[in-house]
């Protein structure tokens, strides 16, 4: 089977459908948005906290100006996400920014994007003047740095990029990767008081020596560069989801749990195969999840020696069987789509289950890469829904009960889509596929979709609380210029992770691969100090 999740380096975000994300008259911002006074109604946007979140307020402004505008919506998209973790977030274009607006925060994060933003000048004030947490990431803190006092008060100023090769990070006495094809430059800041400024992470140029790629000095956190360009699982992305704590819920002790969930388990799977998963995992005490598909289809005979097979969960007892004693042996069932995979075509493999995208177009490019190319032909809200409402009528007649999670294959999927299963679920388990344009309730740009993992739980711009898989899956080989992933590697990006103070080493397995991989993968977990949890317990905080 294929597993072309979106796992590959990408500039990562999100955006919002619907009522997920709507403008509201709380502070004078929003009010100036509802009114259209000053902002454009769509372009101020609120969320809500993932469950189990505190009662922090973040405020994300962000820049739109210049060709690349669109990323500020990208950035901030993934910013709102984070920061759901841990309560509501308003997320605006600084330039409607008004005289006060920070006030009724817990916290803001400002998102320089574009290079020379012009910034309000109250904005700039308000920054200078408040003792809430600012946290401001990469451009125009020359802007800020040019008012009176701001030196004397901070104890550095603005400095020049430094585009050195840094392909580390070190933080917390780990290093954290960072893409050698991100050849944009990090603020490299001067540091006039180091009594007052604390050097959070260090870049590592090639050479070995080091300069800060996070700094702190009262209530500012300066970050040097844009942390969700070329994102990996093993990424310095992780720094930044870690500073929010800091910001947002200061007071949070360590925690680190660890998810499994079996992947890719349709009606053609080895009961056999299934049982003996089961066994180990709940030997073990370690709950799990299984991603079911209930029904398979393979329209072109690639497994059949050309004669077109499709059946369903009901064809298949054995499996139903093994499914159930999974569920008695700490299992916990979830949707993964109707098929999984599209129609009769080549979407983008062969059209078999387990293989193809369902809700998504895509297909492999020259060089070996999937290109995803937009919503599938008669893709709608209802066309969704129906789906997915008959694939829960396959697992109640089953016996199975209806799965109250949902993830989509491939983790690729529409608006439309993902709006259908908000409405239906209102949970998924998965990393997520996101599009500008949602935020800002603008077109969606199906050309520059991006993905985002979480290192713990959020509720994303479409509504949905989303559990977490952020390390991957075991890979045995290479393909669409994936390289192997092997337990030791998985078992290495959970280290790294443990630098978020509360978050999770969540993964994916095929049962295919049978149990020893599993045990490696396991034990390894286990030994760099996680605590295995369930899916619904990521639900409840």
């Amino acid at each position: 089977m294929r597993t072309a999740k979106l796992t590959r380096r990408t500039v990562l975000a999100v955006s919002a459908a619907g009522a997920a994300v709507t403008a509201v008259g709380l502070t004078a911002m929003e009010a100036d948005a509802a009114s259209n006074t000053t902002v454009n109604a769509t372009a101020v946007k609120t969320g809500k906290g993932a469950p189990g979140a505190g009662s922090a307020k973040a405020l994300v402004l962000y820049d739109t100006t210049s060709e690349y505008g669109w990323l500020g919506e990208v950035y901030a998209t993934q910013t709102a996400h984070l920061a759901s973790h841990f309560g509501t977030w308003t997320a605006a274009p600084v330039a409607g920014y008004k005289a006060g607006d920070l006030n009724a925060y817990t916290a803001v994060i400002y998102l320089g994007s574009t290079y020379d933003e012009p910034l309000p000048a109250a904005f700039l004030t308000d920054v200078m003047a408040t003792s809430k947490p600012v946290i401001w990431v990469y451009d125009n803190i020359w802007q800020l740095a040019a008012k009176d006092g701001f030196t004397a008060k901070y104890g550095f100023a603005s400095g020049t990029f430094d585009l050195a090769d840094v392909a580390e990070v070190g933080y917390k006495g780990r290093k954290l990767t960072r893409s050698a094809d991100n050849k944009a430059g990090i603020m490299n800041l001067p540091v006039s008081d180091t009594a007052k400024v604390t050097s959070l992470a260090d870049a590592i140029r090639a050479d070995g020596s080091r300069f800060p790629w996070a700094v702190r000095s009262g209530n500012l956190t300066y970050v040097g560069e844009i942390p969700f360009s070329y994102v990996g699982h093993d990424d310095r992305y992780l720094i930044f989801a870690d500073l929010l704590f800091d910001a947002l819920a200061s007071n949070t002790p360590e925690r680190h749990r660890a998810l499994i969930r079996l992947e890719d388990v349709g009606p053609d799977a080895d009961p056999d195969q299934l049982k003996a998963i089961a066994d180990y995992l709940y030997a073990e005490k370690v709950p799990f999840s299984v991603a079911v598909y209930p029904r398979y289809r393979d329209p072109k005979g690639v497994d059949n020696g050309g004669k077109a097979e499709d059946y369903t969960l009901l064809n298949k007892p054995k499996v139903v069987a093994a499914l159930k004693y999974m569920q008695a042996r700490g299992g916990t069932l979830i949707m993964h789509g109707y098929t999984h995979q599209f129609n009769a075509v080549a979407n983008p493999y062969d059209g078999k289950s387990g293989n193809d995208f369902e809700f998504y177009s895509a297909h492999v490019d020259s060089r070996d890469y999937v290109i995803y190319d937009g919503p599938v032909p008669g893709d709608s809200v209802a066309y969704a829904t129906g789906r997915m409402v008959s694939s829960g009528a396959l697992f109640l007649a089953a016996g199975l009960g209806a799965p109250k999670i949902f993830e989509f294959p491939h983790y690729a999927a529409s608006p439309a889509d993902y709006q259908a299963a908000h409405t239906l679920f209102g949970k998924r388990y998965e990393r997520g596929l996101y599009f500008p344009g949602v935020l800002t309730g603008g077109k969606y740009d199906y050309t520059r979709q991006f993905g985002q993992f979480f290192p713990y739980t959020v509720r994303d711009v479409y509504g949905s609380a989303v559990v977490p898989e952020n390390i991957g899956n075991v890979e045995p080989e290479a393909f669409n210029n994936h390289p192997v992933r092997l337990p030791a590697d998985l078992v290495a990006s959970a280290e790294r992770n443990l630098v978020v103070r509360d978050g999770v080493a969540s993964c994916f397995y095929h049962p295919y691969l049978g149990t020893d991989h599993l045990k490696d993968l396991v034990t390894g977990i286990k030994g760099a100090g996680y605590t295995f949890v369930s899916a619904d317990s990521m639900l409840n905080g």
